[in-house]
């Protein structure tokens, strides 16, 4: 959960713009970073750089392992949110801000974790857009990835 904030951890469950308050909270799970999925996603990015192809490559420049896309990771973490037992139903995604804080590697375990940060009705009236604050860690508690998503919901 964001600092700061004290939200009520919501339960399983579906929410609606109107639902959701300030400083609620998700625990939107975890996944494992496989060398599979960096591999599925390499083919499907085109994205072959040697760090996370090569494990030896890795190894040269002080990783114990090969590096995960950070986009794979922010991939995986939409997903997350959007099979968690409380789910969000905005209509649309509106836009990512995002930071790649510490690599991920093949074998980690990312767990996530949003918390609603702002409400706002567009100018219509007829809509709403929900922001919300994602902190990923791995499985010793470090912060991996961070940032923002804004969701626009028909009210």
């Amino acid at each position: 959960m964001t600092q700061g904030l004290k939200g009520a951890a919501l339960p399983p469950g579906v929410y609606g713009y109107d639902d959701l308050a300030i400083g609620d909270w998700i625990d939107a799970g975890s996944a494992q970073v496989t060398t599979a999925l960096i591999d599925q996603f390499a083919a499907v990015s085109g994205d072959h750089y040697a760090l996370h192809m090569d494990a030896d490559f890795a190894a040269e420049r002080g990783f114990a392992n090969r590096v995960a896309h950070g986009l794979l990771v922010l991939s995986m973490v939409d997903g997350l949110k959007n099979n968690a037992a409380a789910r969000l139903d905005g209509l649309v995604s509106m836009g990512w801000n995002w930071r790649f804080e510490a690599p991920v590697l093949a074998g980690d375990q990312i767990q996530a974790g949003l918390t609603i940060v702002g409400k706002r009705k567009t100018s219509s009236g007829d809509k709403g857009v929900l922001r919300t604050q994602f902190d990923v860690t791995n499985q010793d508690g470090d912060l991996v990835q961070s940032g923002t998503n804004e969701l626009l919901f028909v009210l």
